[in-house]
């Protein structure tokens, strides 16, 4: 099946990608190949970091570096507690008059956020698999949920691995804000940003302007398009 492409909507407005620092933890490759896939469609994005009540002081210090990294680079980002209701309300403010499209890994609580939006829609959760410390699917397939007249949101199964779909390598640095910004003061038009002279995406990655995980990020998605792979 790794070959095999799923479309998760159509006709959004905006996407909201849900991660967790713990139980379960989603990496920060994940949430930049979610990234990369909606600057490339042209669809505005939100981080949501939900189970905010599970985290402890380095936990939150974690958070706080990750929200600091994606605020950088021009992404919003809101923290929540979706069983606890807390930091619902910001998020119906968000999503009035739009239709979005809520993904994440299973586990990371998007059908708990939806019941915390619309009490009444009862969709079943789970918990996380103690062996493996992930979640389990309970959401098969994508559903839309109207709040109101003019706001929806789309659930989506949990997504296990994250493919580039018709991605081109020179175009991957596009897709990477602040890889795309720097990219611009390279010597070469054509630099991959791996090995060129003069370049100032490594460069900007040396002085800690352009943050490692997000190279590592852009290079295994260009690893993935070269080897024919999916991860």
């Amino acid at each position: 099946l790794s070959k095999q492409l799923h479309i998760l909507a159509a006709n959004i407005d905006q996407a909201m990608f849900v991660a967790t620092v713990k139980h379960p933890e989603t990496s920060t490759t994940f949430i930049d190949r979610f990234l990369a896939t909606a600057e490339a469609y042209r669809i505005p994005t939100i981080l949501l970091f939900n189970k905010t009540d599970l985290l402890d002081s380095d936990d939150s210090a974690y958070l706080d570096s990750l929200s600091h990294l994606y605020q950088t680079i021009g992404y919003r980002c809101l923290r929540l507690s979706a069983i606890a209701d807390e930091g619902v309300a910001p998020l119906r403010n968000l999503l009035q008059g739009k239709i979005t499209l809520l993904s994440g890994h299973s586990g990371v609580g998007k059908s708990t956020i939806i019941n915390a939006l619309l009490p009444d829609a009862g969709i079943k959760t789970a918990g996380i698999s103690d062996y493996h410390h992930k979640g389990m699917h309970t959401t098969t397939f994508s559903q839309l949920y109207e709040i109101d007249a003019d706001t929806a949101i789309i659930d989506t199964p949990g997504i296990k691995g994250f493919g580039m779909v018709d991605m081109q390598a020179q175009e991957v640095g596009h897709f990477f804000p602040e890889i795309f910004a720097t990219s611009k003061r390279c010597h070469f038009t054509n630099c991959t940003h791996r090995h060129e002279p003069d370049c100032a995406v490594l460069q900007a990655i040396a002085c800690h302007t352009i943050a490692l995980s997000r190279y590592e990020s852009y290079l295994s998605i260009l690893d993935d398009i070269n080897g024919d792979k999916y991860r």
